[in-house]
């Protein structure tokens, strides 16, 4: 396959010259469209805890989620967990998944995509109440090689000024499960 002319001799790109943000304080102008998730914004760390029924013991872990924008009416989702002793002693990396919240327009709901580095995707609708978000999945997407996970669950909240939240999920032939919650202070 050839390349066309135009990329023959074109100078170097530079880097991304737009910025994502996770306060409001800088970079690009809130989207109107994003108030109603504005309480989210921001960068947040803090621990929780998990289990299901096919895992052996209950597991402690820490997480940081980090939700921008950059002007649009959008939101970058981007959650990386690792796990640790109950002192805090990190382990080992855990789950990952990035992907966007988007608000309907006009509306108190909201569509959110993740994805996951061990090869499903979700697509979450839900309400925002305030400080309040609550997603059900309406669609799983799996590789052939991804572990069976067929819905999900999340109720997220600000409550005191720490972010909580809890996942169920439906998977490996279990029903919806209670799995994971915790308490994520806002560090940005």
């Amino acid at each position: 396959m050839t390349q066309p002319d135009v990329w023959m001799g074109d100078p170097p790109v530079e880097p991304y010259p737009f910025t994502d943000t996770a306060e409001v304080r800088s970079g690009p102008d809130l989207h109107p469209a994003l108030l109603g998730l504005l309480p989210f914004l921001g960068v947040w760390r803090g621990r929780g805890q998990g289990g299901y029924p096919t895992i052996e013991n209950a597991f402690h872990y820490a997480q940081e989620i980090r939700l921008t924008h950059d002007g649009r009416p959008f939101m970058h989702y981007e959650a990386r967990a690792w796990l640790v002793e109950p002192d805090g002693t990190p382990i080992r990396p855990g789950a990952r998944e990035t992907g966007w919240w988007r608000p309907v327009q006009g509306t108190d709901d909201v569509e959110v995509l993740l994805a996951h580095p061990t090869g499903f995707l979700e697509l979450y609708l839900g309400r925002v109440d305030k400080l309040q978000l609550e997603l059900a999945t309406d669609a799983v997407v799996r590789s052939a090689t991804a572990k069976e996970v067929t819905a999900g669950h999340r109720l997220y909240g600000i409550v005191d000024g720490a972010l909580l939240y809890a996942y169920d999920m439906a998977a490996v032939g279990q029903g919806l499960q209670p799995h994971l919650s915790a308490r994520l202070e806002r560090v940005v």
